[in-house]
């Protein structure tokens, strides 16, 4: 019988301080009066660097003008659905034992992303990645701000279902979903040989 592998690796990480993404379609956004990149990239929750990216016309990032035509890179569709459905599957496990549900902090799935893509394009599988450090080095240069995060990761798993249910039946992982401590949550997945990282902080 042709047997898959499946990898699995949990890290909890602590702390008491305070684009190479392919995207699948794009919107065109109309800039009005009073946008600026910074604003329009909060309002479609994406990177500013990726709205910058897709936008090569513009030469001055700092300079755009009303009635200007943007195009916003978005996620696709299907890959979203999956990151949905883990967030969803957490939570439920998370309810069911007496804890929160955990918020998407869209911030924290875009960092996910990367770092999901980051182990496919250089074929690596680990919480140190060689682009961006540890998840805790990852997260700062994210500028995302937390007190207490930790990192599930997984590869080879091709459903939400089958992931959330590798990472339950693991100790260190099951300790990273249960964690009190969490209070946002970010996934990210690509679908070419099945990337998932789960990423939790605590503000």
């Amino acid at each position: 019988m042709k047997k898959t592998k499946i990898l699995l690796v949990a890290l909890l990480l602590i702390s008491i301080f305070s684009g190479f993404l392919v995207e699948a379609r794009t919107v065109e956004h109309t800039v009005i009066k009073g946008e600026s990149m910074w604003i329009i990239a909060q309002k479609y929750m994406v990177g500013l660097s990726e709205i910058i990216g897709a936008n090569p016309q513009v030469k001055n990032p700092d300079l755009i003008y009303p009635n200007q035509i943007l195009y916003i890179p978005l996620n696709d569709p299907g890959t979203r659905s999956f990151e949905q459905q883990v967030i969803d599957l957490t939570n439920q496990k998370r309810l069911a034992n007496g804890l929160p549900a955990l918020q998407e902090d869209w911030q924290l799935s875009r960092c996910a992303r990367y770092k999901s893509q980051d182990m496919h394009d250089k074929r690596y599988f680990s919480h140190t990645s060689p682009t961006y450090g540890s998840p805790f080095e990852m997260m700062n240069k994210f500028n995302i701000y937390y007190r207490s995060a930790g990192e599930n990761i997984a590869m080879g798993q091709k459903t939400p279902q089958q992931v959330v249910d590798a990472w339950w039946n693991s100790p260190g992982h099951r300790q990273n979903m249960l964690n009190a401590s969490f209070t946002y949550i970010g996934v990210g997945y690509v679908a070419d040989g099945n990337y998932w990282t789960q990423m939790f902080i605590g503000k």
